[in-house]
């Protein structure tokens, strides 16, 4: 059975994509969503879990998100990895419920933002290469088991290649369009 799959490799450069995308998604303009911390993993009982998997996440008001903590002992480490998430949002602490004032848009605030979906955009680019690498990998190995020849090898890596440009691009089409819409271009 050859090791080399094209399909699961499309699956998982697609899979690539849509992670940036849900990622992307999560970063706002100027508004409370509760997406906009999908993207924050807490450490709690030794390990790392998302953030709506340890307390509520809600938006009351256009310009302020709540998080309920469920375990009270968990509310500095949920407020920890609020800060540290990078994006820009100082926690005031109420008992269990983290209240979170959503920034105005400075200029500043949108760079930062920017940054950050580019930072977003650099990791699932490296998903990208890790997913061609495998599949460059399982040709070799199927060529050396005799499974295809030296020119069926070149000719597989070839597709590899295409799909692995045509996914970057998606990538870069999608972090591109969403650093528009941040800096208001």
């Amino acid at each position: 059975m050859p090791a080399y799959d094209k399909s699961d490799l499309e699956r998982r450069m697609a899979g690539a994509v849509e992670a940036l995308k849900h990622d992307l998604g999560g970063l706002r303009t100027g508004r409370a969503s509760t997406s906009l911390l999908d993207p924050v993993t807490v450490e709690v009982y030794g390990s790392h879990m998302p953030l709506n998997q340890v307390a509520t996440v809600s938006a009351p008001e256009p310009r302020m998100l709540s998080v309920q903590v469920w375990d009270k002992s968990n509310v500095g480490p949920v407020e920890k990895a609020i800060r540290s998430a990078g994006l820009g949002l100082n926690p005031i602490n109420d008992g269990q419920t983290l209240r979170l004032p959503i920034p105005d848009l400075t200029e500043e605030r949108r760079k930062e933002l920017a940054k950050l979906a580019g930072k977003y955009a650099e990791q699932a680019r490296i998903a990208v290469r890790n997913v061609r690498r495998d599949g460059m990998d399982s040709l070799k190995t199927d060529e050396k088991k005799g499974v295809f020849s030296e020119d069926e090898r070149k000719r597989h890596e070839t597709e590899v290649q295409k799909l692995t440009d045509a996914t970057i691009a998606d990538l870069d089409a999608a972090a591109a369009a969403k650093e528009k819409e941040i800096l208001g271009k």
